[in-house]
């Protein structure tokens, strides 16, 4: 299977992505995590869902290859990111579109749901942001958003991002590390994670309740981020929701129990088990 590396303009921003298989387009969203970018996060999955799909994996306005605006001339804010993924769309020329959101990926399919929703078809929010709950940032976050640019500062956000027992090995510490080693990168994660801190990545209750496309709401049993009552919030919430938890699992299902997360997705997609 051949994964391949292109990039195209959004509205004045060269952005990256990554592409494999044929078929109906499946969209996958990465998160916000430092270090996080369409390769890191979803490479173990490509092989799962390009049988059945055109697998395309953006990466975000300021992750992975994509530019990173100044934060003098661009706000990285939670409705940034929803225009930004509604212009890839249009760029892309697709409509109709499934998407697979984790955390921050989860809350910017949000927001291109209740933005532009002729845009997708199915959506599954993996781990997803846009609730506060829990009210204030998890110990598991502040890793995250305390992030030192050193490689132990990149193994604790790997910690807080996982279940216990989760054992990274080096090759993703230090692929999420070099990531962030330059300025522009830098200065848009410390910029990311300033505006995640006002919360700008929540929405209104009675927004979301509007949102009428079938979801499959995907969480870690063990997920000390996105925790379980969030999950079951989108539930209550979401008029046309299923959902699937995860044991054993925290943040990064994609990642921590790939199979069992893939296969969930595959099937909540249409795709008969093998």
């Amino acid at each position: 299977m051949e994964i391949a590396s292109h990039f195209i303009d959004v509205d004045g921003v060269l952005t990256h992505y990554l592409e494999a298989g044929e078929g109906p387009p499946l969209l996958l969203v990465h998160g916000g995590g430092a270090g996080a970018d369409s390769w890191g996060n979803w490479k173990d999955c490509f092989a799962h869902f390009a049988p059945h799909f055109r697998v395309i994996a953006p990466d975000m306005i300021g992750f992975g290859k994509t530019d990173k605006p100044s934060p003098e001339a661009y706000v990285y804010d939670q409705p940034g990111r929803n225009r930004h993924l509604a212009g890839f769309i249009d760029a892309m020329d697709l409509s109709g579109v499934a998407i697979v959101g984790n955390s921050m990926g989860g809350a910017s399919a949000i927001g291109v749901a209740l933005d532009r929703p002729e845009l997708l078809s199915k959506i599954v929010l993996m781990g997803s942001a846009g609730l506060p709950i829990p009210p204030r940032p998890s110990p598991h976050l502040l890793h995250n958003l305390h992030y030192d640019f050193t490689r132990e500062g990149m193994r604790r956000v790997i910690g807080g991002l996982t279940a216990p027992g989760f054992e990274p090995g080096e090759e993703m510490v230090e692929y999420r590390f070099q990531l962030l080693e330059n300025d522009e990168a830098r200065a848009a994660l410390s910029a990311i994670n300033a505006e995640t801190r006002k919360g700008t990545l929540n929405y209104d209750e009675d927004r979301l309740a509007t949102i009428a496309h079938p979801v499959l709401v995907v969480n870690g049993k063990d997920d000390g981020v996105s925790i379980l009552p969030r999950a079951y919030r989108f539930l209550e919430l979401l008029p046309n929701s299923w959902g699937y938890i995860v044991p054993h699992c925290g943040h990064w299902a994609m990642i921590e129990a790939t199979d069992d997360f893939c296969g969930a997705v595959n099937r909540f997609l249409g795709v008969a088990a093998a």
